[in-house]
């Protein structure tokens, strides 16, 4: 009971902030835990940060073009540590920081040096493994960022991937030997208290095509051994969270809808056959893979209905840097409006959500924990609403009476005086 009443006061006051957008609502606070945005420059941008105050985003990521190019840890500091303290509810914080070719801190800014997957993986120990993620981890956990999208768990089997084995994103072919080095990667993140998300579900390494451009299509490449990463970091615990990729493989979904999209691959393999539970992010949902090929409104429908928890929009790629926060809460709003979308499947996404950022705090917490937080949050968002309305009431009624009150020149009986006339006197 002693650490649902903390709970409760520590909720009380991180919702404080939502009660001034007198048009949200608990459906509204739970569909922005879904999004996950990028930023336009290495600053503070004043509409993500409203965004973020008003719950409408949950998550955000950090590229190099959000890097201060003088000063850079501090500055970097001050625009996490601004966005953090704005949202109502604990934000996640990303960053792809892989190391190598894909790499956001990069040394000439002043960050430590990193080395690429591939490189790890060829060291004859883990020391390399080990050495080089404590140095990410700790630099992440210092700028106030609590999520790496990392490590890759690919397998290198085609040495020509024109997106991850060019880059050197794999740290073997050998699906056991990747499993090893993810597990030492994320080790290391877990001790500075940074979350880590495998990616990408269910296996980019097989393709010859890059997802940014267009569809990759794996179905005569793409091997069975690509899920094992997967399914021993599930099992020994070791998977936080999961991204999934925008390949097409139509041994997995014979409609060949791509991975983010398809249920048979997130809700059919992942959910049901690996038994994962956790976070499901999207791969950018601005990619040409999806952009090219379905419309905005359907990709999201069929992303939230195949299993996905946190969509990212990234506004990162060229010809995607529209805001679009409102525009996606309101076609999520709609379709959980008409039906399309239930609203069991957004409280789905929403525990999951508030389990993970649990663990932000260094507390971890049961199910029935997390079901009572929830119920918490929404009674106290609806509690302190109803006290803004009571007190926008009263303010009414006080002017009303203020307007009301008996003029100095009335007596108590609220009788006027009557004024001498000349002749009285």
């Amino acid at each position: 009971m002693k650490k649902y009443v903390c709970s409760f006061f520590l909720i009380f006051n991180s919702l404080a902030g939502i009660v001034n957008a007198q048009t949200v609502d608990s459906l509204d606070i739970k569909i922005g835990q879904m999004i996950l945005i990028g930023f336009p420059k290495a600053d503070v941008d004043p509409e993500v940060l409203r965004e973020i105050r008003q719950g409408k985003v949950g998550s955000i990521i950090i590229f190099e073009k959000n890097i201060p190019p003088t000063n850079s840890f501090v500055a970097l500091k001050k625009i996490t540590w601004t966005y953090q303290q704005a949202s109502p509810i604990p934000l996640f914080i990303c960053i792809d920081q892989e190391g190598g070719r894909v790499n956001r801190l990069k040394d000439k800014y002043g960050f430590p040096r990193s080395i690429t997957a591939a490189a790890m993986g060829k060291a004859p120990t883990l020391d390399s493994v080990r050495f080089y993620s404590e140095a990410t981890a700790s630099t992440l956990a210092g700028l106030g960022i609590n999520i790496n999208f990392a490590p890759v768990v690919d397998l290198a089997s085609n040495p020509d991937n024109p997106i991850i084995a060019k880059y050197g994103r794999a740290f073997s072919a050998n699906e056991d030997s990747v499993a090893l080095m993810a597990k030492e990667v994320i080790k290391q993140h877990r001790k500075y208290g940074v979350i880590t998300s495998l990616k990408h579900f269910p296996g980019h390494g097989s393709s010859k095509a890059d997802t940014h451009l267009g569809i990759a299509d794996v179905t005569n490449t793409w091997e069975e051994r690509e899920l094992k990463p997967y399914q021993l970091l599930i099992d020994s615990g070791y998977a936080d969270a999961i991204m999934t990729s925008h390949i097409v493989n139509k041994k997995l979904d014979p409609k060949g809808n791509p991975g983010t999209l398809s249920s048979d691959v997130l809700t059919g393999i992942l959910r049901k056959r690996l038994h994962f539970n956790g976070v499901i992010f999207t791969d950018d949902m601005q990619m040409q893979a999806i952009t090219k090929h379905f419309g905005f409104e359907q990709a999201i429908k069929m992303a939230i209905q195949g299993g996905v928890d946190i969509m990212t929009f990234s506004n990162n790629i060229a010809g995607s840097d529209q805001r679009t926060v409102d525009k996606v809460h309101s076609i999520i709003r709609s379709m959980v409006n008409k039906g399309e979308i239930s609203s069991a499947r957004i409280d789905e996404s929403f525990r999951r959500i508030m389990l993970l950022k649990k663990r932000l705090s260094g507390n971890s917490t049961e199910a029935n924990d997390m079901q009572t937080i929830e119920k918490l949050q929404i009674a106290l968002y609806k509690a302190e609403t109803d006290l803004a309305v009571t007190k926008q009431e009263l303010n009414t009624k006080s002017e009303e009476l203020e307007k009301a009150k008996v003029s100095p020149e009335d007596n108590s009986s609220g009788k006027k005086k009557k004024k001498k006339r000349k002749s009285d006197k």
